[in-house]
């Protein structure tokens, strides 16, 4: 990957004063006890992300001020403000609370990007119950395995979901008191042993007392999939929010006047931290659109509600290049001034083609569900290196290590060599346990580091380059590749839409490097093909580095967040058990 090409940041690129201007002075100057003092409002010692999120606008009188705007094909846009955001989360506070659910007892929520999703999670979090997002698109058995490892005691879905997805499955989940219904036609739901969500919310008192909850108390459960057949429910607390504000504030750039979308499905952790928490935290108005992508739809809701602000995954921005510059073309966007892109690395070519399309280049950035919010990110006003991962925010602090066999680290200083990436413990919004699973969590630290289980490299800039997951690499003829380096190299041919890369097993050189391609509109797979495409790799990457082998697809493997599934090619490839499939794009 040639490291060398950089957009470079003038005044003239800003549209506003970004928040993180000078990131030595803010990294020097930044503390956690800092944030926390401008998350006033509450008696010493009580912390609450809704409250925060919500009411802490309302009661300052900045409550007639947009929150969500919600969109739907055939349907008038809805607004909330966030007194009306106040009163409704409220509501949904008491409707717990009438029912016997308290502090520290699970919701679970399935559903799409609809309003009442919204007012679930932060109407719970008031409540000190905490809260389980769930794919809509999980199957029943995903949906009851992991209501079973939380102990669900309440789940939140529609109608539809219910009874293609619950229904039949509820005896199987032994914890689960109640399932609260909302009726995708807008009207009242009667199936059998549910509650009509929308008629409980419409008796529930608006005003209610909240339940104290400190930075330690559990607030959220997020499951992510591992290559076993049991997710790990990674548990973060209310003390996550002052990641989430400063978050928000650096690397996001939020400011109160944004209109900010995110398109992450709800059911992923982007979904509640950044297509929730951080943009009500800056007062910002939020987008949320309840359709499927479409590129057409896409550039219209960018336009038509003159979005400033958007944060989206690197899938879509494939999709959107595959529709092709002329789709863009036909919609100005003279509002957005930052575009920002998480869920697995950026191809360096998104970013030129981002730039050159759009007028803006992407700002990638890095975090997991395990970290809770971003961590390492290209903000505003930095020059872009594309294809890295940015620079860790004020706050972070980041280094590439190599684990000894004791299960010790050492810090490796020399820039561009390569090991597993490690944060030091201390930012809010760390998880704080697996659930039911302390071993586990132990052996993701060795001392005060936290260990990604991703292999990077930072450049003499301060840089962070991604390389791949641990179990990713490839250990060809004495060589490490990052299948991350090979995929960047085969999407700059003009053919690729998308592309995987896994190790096969070969007798001679331990694993050879197979890559798995999609193409763009206009191509169709053939030999001739697959053979450009592995002349092209090698002059790109060098024979030891370069593809040996190339298959077509139409289709590559990934998760909801739109990871490529590496592991799940790797395993069909290889006639080897898939594991955990529960997160497969188009999968139940």
């Amino acid at each position: 990957m040639d490291t060398s090409q950089i957009i470079h940041k003038t005044a003239g690129d800003l549209r506003v004063r970004p928040n993180l201007a000078d990131y030595e002075a803010e990294c020097h100057r930044f503390s956690w006890d800092a944030v926390s003092h401008e998350l006033t409002g509450l008696p010493p010692g009580i912390v609450n992300i809704a409250w925060h999120a919500v009411d802490r606008h309302a009661n300052r009188g900045e409550g007639e001020r947009i929150a969500f705007r919600f969109l739907a094909a055939g349907m008038p846009c809805r607004d909330v403000t966030y007194t009306e955001l106040c009163a409704q989360t409220n509501r949904f506070c008491n409707v717990l609370r009438a029912l016997g659910i308290g502090k520290g007892e699970r919701l679970f929520i399935l559903a799409g990007r609809i309003p009442e999703l919204y007012v679930g999670l932060l109407g719970a979090l008031k409540n000190g119950t905490v809260v389980s997002p769930l794919f809509s698109a999980f199957g029943p058995e995903p949906i009851a395995t992991r209501i079973n490892l939380g102990a669900g005691t309440v789940l939140l879905t529609t109608d539809a979901l219910y009874a293609r997805k619950v229904a039949k499955w509820r005896d199987r989940m032994p914890s689960l008191k109640h399932v609260l219904l909302v009726a995708e036609d807008g009207g009242q739901t009667s199936e059998p042993g549910t509650l009509d969500l929308v008629s409980l919310l419409r008796n529930a008192p608006d005003a209610c007392d909240l339940t104290p909850t400190t930075a330690e108390d559990m607030a959220l459960l997020h499951f992510t999939s591992g290559t076993t057949g049991t997710p790990k429910g990674a548990v973060h607390v209310h003390g996550a929010v002052a990641t989430h504000w400063a978050t928000g504030k650096y690397a996001l750039d939020l400011h109160a006047s944004d209109i900010y979308w995110c398109t992450a499905d709800p059911g992923w952790v982007t979904g509640t931290s950044y297509g929730t928490i951080a943009p009500l935290l800056h007062g910002v108005t939020s987008i949320v659109d309840r359709e499927e992508f479409d590129a057409e739809r896409w550039y219209r809701v960018l336009r038509d509600e003159g979005v400033s602000v958007w944060y989206t995954a690197p899938t879509a921005i494939r999709m959107l290049m595959k529709a092709g510059p002329e789709v863009a073309r036909r919609y100005a966007l003279p509002r957005l001034r930052f575009i920002a892109s998480v869920g697995e690395p950026l191809n360096p070519e998104a970013v030129w083609w981002s730039k050159e399309v759009l007028g803006l280049p992407i700002h990638d950035n890095w975090w997991q569900t395990e970290t809770g919010g971003i961590m390492i990110a290209n903000t505003p006003a930095f020059d872009i290196k594309p294809g890295s991962m940015g620079r860790p925010l004020p706050g972070v602090e980041a280094a590439i290590v190599q684990r000894g066999e004791d299960g010790s680290v050492s810090i490796i200083n020399a820039p561009d060599k390569q090991g597993e990436l490690a944060l030091k413990q201390g930012w809010p919004s760390m998880f704080r346990g697996y659930l039911n699973n302390e071993e586990r969590y132990r052996k993701s630290f060795s001392g005060e580091w936290y260990l990604t289980g991703d292999l990077a490299r930072r450049d003499a800039d301060g840089y962070y380059w991604f390389v791949g997951r641990a179990d990713d690499v490839i250990k060809s003829a004495g060589h490490l590749i990052g299948p991350f380096e090979v995929e960047s190299a085969l999407m700059e041919h003009p053919a690729v839409a998308e592309a995987g890369v896994i190790g096969k097993p070969d007798p001679v050189v331990g694993e050879m490097v197979k890559a798995f391609v999609s193409l763009n509109p206009g191509f169709e797979p053939s030999d001739k093909l697959r053979l450009e495409l592995l002349g092209h790799a090698r002059t790109r990457l060098g024979a030891a580095v370069a593809p040996k082998e190339i298959a077509f697809l139409e289709l590559l493997p990934r998760t909801r967040s739109g990871k490529i599934m590496r592991r799940l090619l790797k395993a069909r490839e290889l006639g080897l058990p898939e594991g955990d499939t529960s997160t497969l794009e188009g999968g139940t």
